[in-house]
């Protein structure tokens, strides 16, 4: 039996236990039909992506689950990849050109897609190594990517799919436009964010009537060049002088009429809208309802185009600026007033957004979405926690169709083609891959649509794209679908819903049984972390320095389920003081197990060994603990499953079994309790924390069972048997009664290595016998010389404590000064009446409640809370002397 060293090292254990697990497959699972099957999906990581604090809290728990399913006997696959992130990864390779000088326009396309590959060999694989870091038993064999080859077949199958359906279709519609980017982005990927914005009102002059305007308030004047109407509402009795009339453009002098239109806002403004279909989705349908011109004033980086005018070159805000000023100059401007508005921005550059009118692809919803609305109405697909439920039904049943498209070159290129030689609209060709000639007119002038698909095209596709789709292979069969997806709330719509919709479409078959909604990784004032900010804490510093398992354990056991965490550094701690704990404690136990003892069938020796209380005791809570881990695993209960064996291992354990077992340790069964208790604890935790529970195991004595890895060994099975109630009341009852007593010695200032006289007042015979029967136990463990059990009334001078059905007594002469105790604690009793004085004045003074900050004066009504409390114990232990 070989010795643990003294102190516990991740940096010595961790990447060598994490190569040998990779090195003998460990992670691998295949199509085995003796075996269920429990997959999981990785929500792949951008290849522009490095591991942060949110990757490490999902990532973990979906180890958490493939290494307990592995240990429960499932074929257990957690398919990794990442995904090629159009956007994103574009905008990284432009800004590496950019520092040479370089724009993609001078590489030209097929140079600057090499360009990107290139970045992606060197950089793409980085957060997979992060990953691995982190310890996660994901079948690294199996890794996609969303541009390999197999994955971008699918991707072509399930666009010609829905298009030969007629659910995806082009069209010339109002889209989020990005003016960094320059790409169309999808509802979703337009986050909108309130913005301290301006109302603008400017007047329109009524044609041929002198010193008449209506006037309209606008957020964007920049706008108003593509005017074409304005809109009042019918019931507006304001305007409804103005029926049969028009109105002049201010500075461009184009006539624009007047519409009525029940859609108008009476409340908006002054209720006059001014109508730019082709850059406000509003007044784009006002605009079709009406059949009004539609002019777009803006080229794709948002500055003005030719029909701009004298403003043609000005950006979008430049353009605002010089309008104003012109609209003053001729006595049209009124006012300006704040007013504050939701704006869309680019998910990925952060750039505010402009509603443009743009020809795109899109997808047509409504359909797809039906079955994907009754899935989790009919209970096929659960979320937790449930209220995620209502969200995705909300979203889903309110669904927009999705603009698909995107006009960059990093990304699967839409399969579609356009025939110069056919009339347009009409020699449209979709294909894999670019027809020779037009089947319609023979012409060979055949060109490729210049845009790419949305990244989330190749993403919805991944439960099943993964697996070999649209190729019928055996993983397909075996592990599709997939048990349960980990995800964050931010890609609820993004990515959960949309895959829901597409794995029904095309597989006939839901995609996942079970959605977990963790919540989001916060700084302890409860800020999203962000590196603009300076309060991101790096989850690969804090490995380095307090090891993985520590960053696990501390990230699951404080993040309950569905909520937020609110993480700091000193967090950490409780992770890394937990693992030396574990590991001080098996080094005693190993030190002192005798190898040939502890080889023992533990049911066996249970029904035939004379055990004690505590041995009982320990059994008990050890299988009531691995029942109740077991249940909250299965329900995503994450952190109350760490908690509970955080508790049983620290305090039941460690703090008790393990010293009651150092009188006895020579003995068979506290040899064969402590190994037994010792190798199961670690096989219940390793899926929380794999590297220490498989250094110590490995150290262990074993039977042969073939596992060479605690983490393809056994799941421990719960012994009903051994689980007893009366034991755990009984042991609980005496663990109160020694505790009382060492807060006495602890309250007195009793030498710890002086022993006390103990008196127990007890009333009924049940406790008279049980703690009879454990008066050595109770004298060991609380320093007690003497012990008087029975109906005694209180000696005086002594201090007392209530404990369930007996009154504890330990009496203090000899033991202490009772004069000069008296006099210590009226001491300390004016010293806690002055403090609780001077806090109560300070929070009584509304300078100090109203102008300090909010935690501060949390902090002081908290502290007088805890001074209170300490003052009746102090009073009540005054009265006792």
């Amino acid at each position: 039996m070989e010795e643990l060293p003294k102190a516990y090292d991740p940096q010595g254990i961790e990447d060598r236990l994490y190569k040998e697990w990779e090195a003998k497959g460990h992670f691998h699972a295949k199509p085995d039909p003796k075996k269920k099957p429990y997959s999981i999906v990785i929500p792949p990581p951008n290849i522009t992506g490095i591991l942060h604090m949110g990757h490490a809290l999902n990532d973990t728990l979906q180890d958490i689950l493939i290494r307990f399913k592995r240990m429960q006997g499932f074929e257990a696959e957690w398919m990794p990849g990442t995904d090629h992130a159009g956007i994103a990864t574009q905008n990284v390779v432009e800004r590496k050109l950019a520092k040479e000088g370089k724009k993609r326009q001078d590489l030209g396309r097929e140079k600057f897609i090499e360009e990107v590959w290139k970045w992606r060999e060197e950089y793409g694989s980085t957060i997979i190594r992060q990953l691995k870091k982190l310890g996660c038993s994901c079948d690294w064999e199996r890794t996609r990517f969303t541009m390999d080859e197999g994955l971008s077949d699918a991707v072509l199958d399930v666009f010609i799919k829905l298009y030969e359906k007629g659910l995806i279709y082009r069209g010339n519609y109002i889209i989020n436009w990005c003016p960094r980017c320059q790409t169309a982005l999808s509802d979703e990927e337009s986050q909108h964010r309130d913005v301290d914005g301006m109302l603008y009102h400017i007047k329109y002059p009524i044609k041929a009537a002198k010193d008449s305007f209506v006037i309209v308030a606008t957020t964007r004047p920049e706008t108003m060049l593509g005017d074409v109407a304005i809109a009042v509402n019918p019931k507006d009795k304001r305007y409804k002088d103005l029926k049969g009339k028009a109105v002049m453009l201010p500075l461009v002098g184009r006539e624009l009429k007047i519409i009525f239109d029940p859609i108008v806002d009476l409340k908006f403004g002054t209720g006059a809208l001014k109508v730019t279909p082709a850059h406000d989705p509003v007044d784009f349908e006002l605009g079709r309802k009406h059949n009004l011109e539609q002019i777009n004033v803006m080229n794709d980086d948002a500055s003005i185009n030719s029909l701009g005018g004298d403003y043609e070159g000005l950006d979008r805000f430049e353009a605002r600026e010089a309008i104003l000023e012109d609209l003053k100059a001729r006595g049209l401007f009124i006012k300006s007033e704040p007013h504050r508005h939701a704006v869309g921005h680019c998910y990925r550059c952060h750039t505010m957004v402009e509603p443009r009118l743009s020809p795109q692809w899109f997808v047509k919803m409504k359909p797809l979405a039906k079955p994907a609305i009754d899935a989790v109405k009919k209970g096929k697909i659960k979320f937790y926690p449930e209220r995620w439920t209502k969200v995705y039904l909300d979203w889903m049943t309110n669904i927009r169709d999705w603009c698909i498209s995107r006009q960059i070159w990093w990304g699967h290129r839409i399969p579609v083609y356009y025939c110069k030689g056919c009339k347009d609209g009409e020699g449209i060709i979709v294909s894999k891959a670019k027809p020779e000639k037009c089947p319609k007119c023979g012409s060979a002038d055949i060109a490729q649509d210049p845009d790419v698909l949305d990244t989330w095209f190749s993403s919805w596709l991944w439960p099943f794209s993964t697996f070999g789709w649209p190729k019928e292979t055996p993983e397909l069969k075996y592990f599709y679908p997939t048990n349960a997806l980990v995800t964050a709330q931010e890609i609820i719509f993004f990515w959960v819903a949309r895959m829901i919709m597409a794995g029904i479409e095309f597989r006939g078959a839901i995609p996942f049984k079970d959605v977990y909604i963790h919540g989001t990784v916060r700084d302890i004032t409860g800020t999203k972390m962000s590196k603009s900010l300076g309060n991101v804490i790096d989850p690969l510093d804090m490995i380095a320095k307090y090891g993985t398992d520590a960053l696990r354990f501390s990230i699951i056991s404080i993040t309950a389920q569905g909520q937020d965490v609110f993480l700091s550094e000193g967090k950490f701690e409780l992770g890394r003081n937990f693992a030396n704990k574990l590991w001080n404690a098996s080094r005693f136990i190993l030190m002192n197990l005798k190898e040939d003892e502890v080889k023992a069938d533990l049911c066996v020796f249970f029904k035939g060994a004379k055990l004690s209380l505590p041995d009982k005791w320990i059994l008990s809570r050890f299988y009531s603990t691995l029942s109740y881990v077991t249940e909250c695993l299965d329900e995503y209960k994450f952190n109350e499953a760490a908690n509970s064996i955080y508790e049983f291992i620290w305090h039941e354990f460690c703090d008790w079994y393990i010293e009651i077992a150092k009188v006895t340790i020579s003995e068979k069964s506290s040899q064969v309790i402590l190994y037994k208790v010792l190798e199961k604890s670690l096989r219940m935790l390793h899926p929380i924390m794999p590297f220490v529970t498989d250094e110590i195991w490995r150290k262990l004595p074993r039977e042969k069972t073939g596992a060479d890895s605690i983490m393809i060994e056994s799941w421990p099975h719960v012994q009903k048997e051994m689980i007893s109630k009366d034991a755990e009341s009984k042991m609980k009852e005496l663990i109160e009664i020694i505790v009382a007593i060492r807060n006495i010695r602890s309250v007195w200032n009793i030498d710890p290595q002086t022993s006390v006289e103990a008196i127990m007042n007890v009333h009924e015979g049940g406790i008279e016998k049980l703690l009879r029967e454990n008066e050595g136990f109770i004298k060991r463990t609380a320093r007690v010389s003497s012990l008087k059990i029975g109906k005694i009334s209180k000696p005086a001078g002594a201090a007392a404590s209530v404990v369930g059905r007996v009154e504890i007594y330990i009496p203090l002469e000899g033991l202490i000064d009772l004069a000069k105790e008296r006099t210590r604690l009226k001491k300390e009793e004016d010293r806690i009446n002055h403090e609780i004085r001077s806090i109560s004045a300070r929070l009584k003074d509304k300078n100090f409640t109203l102008k300090a900050p909010k935690e501060v004066v949390e902090k002081q009504a908290a502290r007088k809370d805890e001074l209170v409390s300490q003052l009746e114990k102090l009073k009540s232990n005054l009265e006792q002397i």
